[in-house]
């Protein structure tokens, strides 16, 4: 009796089971990371300090107001607490962006290399004369880093005479924005509330002195 001739062998199918496993893990891995840092992790944006949560309850509150003369503020949508900002006053003081804890404050990065920072200065200035007081302020930096006499006069000339005068002649304080992924040019602005949180940025000048600027900080200031 001869023997049945043996069939050739079927080639097995790849399992899908280790891509599938990996696949499992890579997600179960982000989905972690994210419970951690928060979506804005994924980004190399961690959610920062949870106390910075009502600033961003706040710029959803007031973001209908972002519009006209202040149409290209970014409203804050993840929790940032600002850098603790150190820049220099009139007198060569060291200052610190947290003395102003309990104020909000728009800080603003300027400098008389700048032409649009130029321009929008006065507008500033009059923001200041016209809302500065003990729940807000205008906190300009300049960061010229060659001639620290050139800022002074521009000042001066243009009497601009609201402004508080902070330096920063190392512009370090454009560095430690630009870390945070909040300073893309000159100039930049950003709006901070009492506890030290973003509540928006804008790269690029505004019209600050503008009937919509004011609504904006006024709702921003509000309690």
């Amino acid at each position: 009796m001869t023997d049945a001739a043996p069939q050739p062998s079927q080639p097995r199918k790849p399992s899908r089971r280790v891509p599938l496993i990996v696949a499992a893990v890579l997600i179960g891995a982000v989905l972690g990371y994210a419970g951690v840092y928060g979506i804005g992790g994924l980004t190399g944006n961690p959610s920062g300090d949870p106390t910075c949560r009502p600033a961003v309850d706040l710029a959803r509150k007031i973001a209908p107001l972002a519009r006209g003369e202040v149409a290209a503020l970014t409203m804050a949508s993840a929790p940032l607490r600002v850098p603790d900002l150190a820049f220099e006053d009139a007198d060569g003081k060291p200052r610190k962006l947290s003395e102003w804890r309990g104020r909000t404050v728009l800080v603003n990065l300027w400098a008389t290399w700048c032409v649009p920072c130029r321009k929008e200065m006065p507008a500033l200035d009059r923001l200041q004369g016209e809302l500065g007081g003990p729940d807000f302020e205008v906190v300009a930096i300049n960061i010229d880093t060659r001639d620290p006499d050139k800022p002074r006069a521009f000042l001066k000339d243009s009497a601009l005479t609201r402004l508080a005068f902070f330096a920063d002649p190392k512009a370090k304080v454009f560095q430690d924005l630009k870390a945070v992924g909040r300073a893309l040019g000159m100039p930049t602005s950003m709006l901070v509330d009492g506890a030290g949180c973003e509540i928006a940025t804008i790269a690029g000048p505004a019209e600050w002195a503008s009937d919509d600027a004011l609504k904006l900080i006024r709702a921003a200031t509000a309690k």
